[in-house]
């Protein structure tokens, strides 16, 4: 008797987390509140007034987010003028919906039902804290596919997905040119 060879193209995804009734954003609550950096003399440096977070996250969580790690310039506001990301759904849509775009760029996914799957788990597990991505993602990933910002290259090494060789950055047309490690 013979095997058969039944694997299939592309990862496949199953929920843990999330599900198709509801979107993933909903199944948190979310606070408004301000983060504050203060000199020793208790003058105010830094402030940022309705911050959106997840109802569960600390204060300590909510000021590192606020004050490290949202884009600060560029971002395109309901007004149609351009400033800050103010809410944790900004930047977990714009981490994991990059994340998602490049494995849809390179045939990672099974299915496009796959590659949902995969942006919903991420953004729960990023809402819910419970995977951390490094420095470098919290600031870049995203920032052309979101809000069409750009940048020169920071000398950073990727490996490309087509010739399989390590390259170094350039300067990218979008950020689906660029492959993070996770890939």
């Amino acid at each position: 008797m013979s095997k058969k060879n039944t694997t299939t193209q592309g990862l496949q995804f199953s929920r843990y987390y999330t599900n198709d009734t509801q979107p993933v954003y909903d199944q948190f609550q979310y606070d408004y509140r301000t983060s504050i950096i203060r000199n020793p003399n208790g003058e105010v440096i830094f402030e940022l007034k309705n911050v959106e977070v997840p109802s569960h996250w600390s204060q300590i969580a909510t000021d590192i987010l606020a004050q490290k790690y949202f884009r600060k310039a560029g971002v395109p506001q309901e007004d149609g003028s351009l400033g800050r990301e103010t809410s944790i759904k900004q930047v977990a849509h714009r981490m994991a919906d990059c994340w998602r775009q490049w494995g849809e760029k390179y045939n990672y996914f099974a299915t496009s039902q796959d590659a949902q799957v995969f942006y919903d788990e991420l953004v729960y597990t990023i809402l819910n804290q419970s995977c951390a991505p490094n420095s470098p993602q919290w600031f870049n990933t995203g920032l052309y596919s979101s809000y069409g910002i750009t940048g020169k290259a920071q000398g950073h090494y990727y490996v490309n997905p087509t010739t399989g060789a390590l390259e170094k950055s350039k300067m990218p047309t979008n950020d689906l040119n660029l492959m993070p490690a996770l890939f």
